[in-house]
Parts: C-alpha cells; sequence; structure tokens
C-alpha cells in the first residue's frame, strides 16, 4: 500500500485489497504498517488513536474480515497508551479472525530512533509513540504467528523467543525507508527465515508520503528455506502464496540447528 493522511481513503483501499485476496482464496491477509494512516506529522496519529477494541478503524477490520472470512493482521494503527500523554500511542497490530473477533494485540516493541546522515534523514518515532514491553503469537491455520512490526526485524534475539513460544511463521508489516530498504531488506527477511526455519510474511508501505519520506516497498513471502516465493516491488496490490503449516517443523526434524544451539 502507499497510504496517505486521509484514514477513509486508506480503509477504501484496503478493503479493495482484501477483498482481492479473498478472491484468490486467501486465507490469511497481512496489511503493512500505518496501513491505516501515515500522517504528515508523527504526532497526528494520537487523533485517531483508539481504545482496544473500540473505534472505526477496528469497526472496519473486524467488519472486513467477516465480511470477505478471512483472519487479518491488521499492520500496524494507533492505540492509546495508559500513560497520562495524549501526544503518544502504541504502534498496535491486532489480529481478527473471519468472525471478525479480535485474538491478539501486538504492541511494537522497537521504535525507531535513527539517524541516517549521509541521507540527510532523522527519525524519532519515540516522539510520538511508546514502546510495547510483550512478546505475542497467536495460531492461525498457517501456523502459530509471531507478531512483529518493521524495526523488530533488526533484533534477531526476538525472532528466537517467538520461536521458543512455538511460533512457525513471522509477520512483518513495514513501511521501511527507502534507504535502509534497499541496504537490508531482502538479506533481514531472509535471514530471519533461514535462521528460524519459519514462514515470513512482510508487506510494505511503497512511495512517497505526505510527509515527503520514501518507502521501500518490495512486498514479499519467504519460505522456511529462505526463499522469496512472492514479491511485488510497488504499486497497490496482493501478494500471495501457498504456506504448508506442517514444513517449518518438518525442516526443523530434518535440519535441527534450533536444537543444536548451546547458547541461549
Amino acid at each position: 500500500m502507499n497510504s496517505g493522511s486521509e484514514v477513509t481513503a486508506n480503509l477504501e483501499l484496503a478493503d479493495s485489497l482484501l477483498a482481492e485476496a479473498a478472491t484468490d482464496k486467501c486465507a490469511l491477509a497481512v496489511l503493512p504498517e500505518n496501513f491505516a494512516l501515515m500522517p504528515e506529522r508523527g504526532t497526528d496519529k494520537a487523533k485517531h488513536a483508539e481504545q482496544p477494541g473500540e473505534g472505526p478503524i477496528q469497526d472496519f477490520l473486524a467488519s472486513v474480515a467477516k465480511r470477505h472470512g478471512l483472519w487479518v493482521v491488521a499492520g500496524s494503527m494507533p492505540l492509546v497508551s495508559p500513560e497520562i500523554d495524549n501526544e503518544r500511542v502504541y504502534g498496535a497490530c491486532p489480529v481478527y479472525d473471519p468472525g471478525g473477533e479480535i485474538r491478539a494485540i501486538y504492541r511494537k516493541i522497537h521504535l525507531f530512533d535513527v539517524d541516517l546522515v549521509d541521507k540527510q534523514e532523522s527519525y524519532r518515532e519515540s516522539r510520538s509513540m511508546y514502546p510495547g514491553d510483550d512478546l505475542v503469537t497467536v495460531d492461525s491455520p498457517c501456523g502459530r504467528i509471531g507478531l512483529t512490526i518493521c524495526y523488530d526485524l533488526r533484533f534477531p534475539e526476538m525472532y528466537r523467543r517467538l520461536v521458543d513460544d512455538g511460533a512457525t511463521l513471522f509477520t512483518v508489516p513495514a513501511a521501511f525507508t527507502e534507504t535502509t530498504g534497499k541496504a537490508h531488506w531482502h538479506t533481514l527477511l531472509r535471514a530471519r527465515a533461514i535462521e528460524n526455519l519459519a514462514y515470513v510474511i512482510a508487506p510494505g508501505q511503497y512511495g512517497r508520503h505526505p510527509d515527503n519520506r520514501s518507502t521501500f516497498g518490495h512486498s514479499l513471502i519467504c519460505d522456511p528455506w529462505g526463499r522469496v516465493v512472492a514479491e511485488r516491488a510497488e504499486g497497490n496490490g496482493i501478494v500471495a502464496a501457498d504456506i504448508d503449516p506442517q514444513l517449518p517443523m518438518k525442516l526443523r526434524r530434518e535440519f535441527p540447528a534450533l536444537d543444536n544451539r548451546r547458547l541461549r
């Protein structure tokens, strides 16, 4: 997706893409980070923040999951924090089943506070967001999902802990910058798949956004052997692949690198 600052327009686009996924007989759909809102200013997220289980964005997600009969991993959206701070939110990823019920909510743990000096780019997610604290997995027809968001991808210890919690598939909804995406996106995603013998589903934002920054796109799916089995570089659309829920465990038995660990 190339989401903008108008929530209604972004939800209409998401609805059309989820309808396309359902027509393609997908069972699980994953939206990108910030699918409902890519604001001009990070602090604008607070204007659209919702309480867990309440609000127009979550009402849309429950409705669309039920209407299309999909499991929906809803990228990320702003949820209010319990702190007394009206300007910062959680970047949260709720998961809906085909009945429109919330099965899990993951709050982004690692916030993107980075200075890319050569590119004269600076990012401070902590100015508008709180970090989450809890790892979250959820069972789905495609396997047990380890939920992560964007910058989490650079912290391999998180993925190992999700594997220890039974994850056989990781979702990585992202809004990776164009600069860092060109350098590291494919390498990091394939590494997380290979070292954990797990599927990786990584839908991304692409193109220019209202804050005049560009995201890398290249939404893709990796299999547990690290092969990119489907990819879309840019453009609004879906990326789809067949998932074998038994394959990660089969590979882990045949190639027991996870069992051979000596440092934990």
